[in-house]
């Protein structure tokens, strides 16, 4: 009878990142673009042939000849031509990194199926950066779509770069709320770089890549896929050094985020909501599982030692009609509703949001405006004057 081994299962000593120069040179740079393109085999599997060959090249060689991953994947290698990957993604301006280039997110480590690389879009995906996952449902509640942006906003004015999945709901709103105060965000996609999913939020996805940064696993063209998801919750609870998760019902995708988290050694914070809600079913359940309840922006930046900003102006030096419609705007308006709120003609109430949209102090999505600040009304003795 053989003796008892004591080795620990297989998954406890599975060695973090990836060997030491792996991706480095001509040769080896060319295979990493190749592996990550293949799409018959898991970043999990993937993985595991990576460090058991010990080199980009040796992994593409052991698909090729059928000791690893799919005859899809040997059909690709047959005719797949790394200039022309790199050729596509230029056309969209895009760029891969491996392991061990500044910005490949060290965090991605702690994961057991790290990606061999990742496609960029937009600005540099910074190693200083302070990232912070916001994801929830995408049909969310009215509050929990404003908590969403609040939760953006109030992360971003104080330095921090919101990450999230881009989907409508909870992660549209929490990216609107970081590029309503002038900051960046960082949007995980389910998809090729280059494809926009989903469509809905086409406006919100382009204007990140102009003032924040799009990242996947996947190479262009590659659609969005149910079971790509999963996949990306991963990316963006690694990414980030807290997940939030606003409304989610009880078997919410979101909640895979915040497994993921747990996983790696995240925090988790939650925000509750109504018992009787069917959205509130996935923070409350995370909240009873340990995670951190947070009620809202000043709880967040207090648990993760950020310093809330005053968001705040004064409404001294606007001008009559500007004033107005940045005091009546209390809830996100219409052009129309806005000008009945403020007692203006609807051409003054289009004038005074534009200007205000330029000051910053207000933002628009979806035809409705909203204030990007608090207003606090000037003392009994303020003068006012044109602006």
């Amino acid at each position: 009878m053989p003796a008892e081994r004591d080795d620990p299962p297989v998954d406890e000593v599975r060695p973090d990142g990836f060997p030491a120069g792996f991706g480095s040179g001509p040769a080896e740079a060319d295979a990493i673009l190749l592996l990550r393109c293949l799409l018959g085999i898991s970043p999990r599997a993937l993985h595991e042939v990576v460090w058991r060959t010990g080199s980009a090249r040796a992994a593409v060689h052991a698909i090729e000849v059928g000791a690893d991953g799919t005859d899809n994947d040997r059909a690709f290698l047959r005719t797949a031509e790394p200039r022309a990957i790199r050729e596509r993604l230029a056309d969209v301006d895009g760029r891969f990194v491996v392991p061990g280039h500044p910005e490949y997110p060290r965090s991605l480590d702690r994961l057991t199926d790290p990606p061999v690389g990742l496609f960029l879009r937009g600005r540099s995906l910074e190693p200083g950066h302070q990232r912070v996952a916001v994801v929830g449902s995408r049909r969310p509640s009215g509050l929990g779509a404003d908590v969403a942006w609040d939760l953006g906003r109030g992360l971003a004015a104080a330095g921090a770069v919101v990450t999230s999945g881009g989907a409508i709901g909870i992660d549209a709103r929490a990216h609107e709320g970081a590029l309503a105060v002038g900051g960046t965000t960082v949007c995980v996609l389910g998809s090729g770089i280059d494809v926009l999913y989903p469509a809905t939020n086409r406006r919100l996805l382009e204007e990140i890549v102009e003032r924040g940064t799009l990242v996947s696993e996947y190479p262009p063209g590659i659609p969005a896929e149910p079971f790509r998801f999963p996949a990306r919750n991963r990316l963006i609870a690694a990414l980030s050094l807290g997940v939030v998760i606003v409304e989610g019902s009880e078997r919410s995708g979101t909640r895979s985020t915040a497994d993921y988290a747990d996983q790696v050694g995240i925090e988790v914070f939650a925000v509750p909501g109504p018992v009787t809600s069917a959205l509130s079913a996935a923070p409350h359940a995370l909240i009873r599982d340990g995670a951190r309840l947070i009620r809202g922006a000043d709880d967040l930046l207090e648990d993760l030692g950020l310093e809330a900003v005053d968001l705040s102006v004064a409404l001294d030096g606007l001008a009559p009609a500007h004033r107005s419609a940045l005091e009546a705007l209390d809830t996100p308006m219409l052009p129309e509703h806005l000008a009945h709120a403020a007692g203006l003609a609807v051409p003054e109430a289009v004038a005074a949001l534009t200007h205000l949209e330029i000051l910053g102090l207000v933002t628009g999505s979806g035809g409705r405006y909203r204030r990007t600040v608090q207003v606090v009304s000037p003392g009994p003795d303020a003068t006012h004057e044109a602006g």
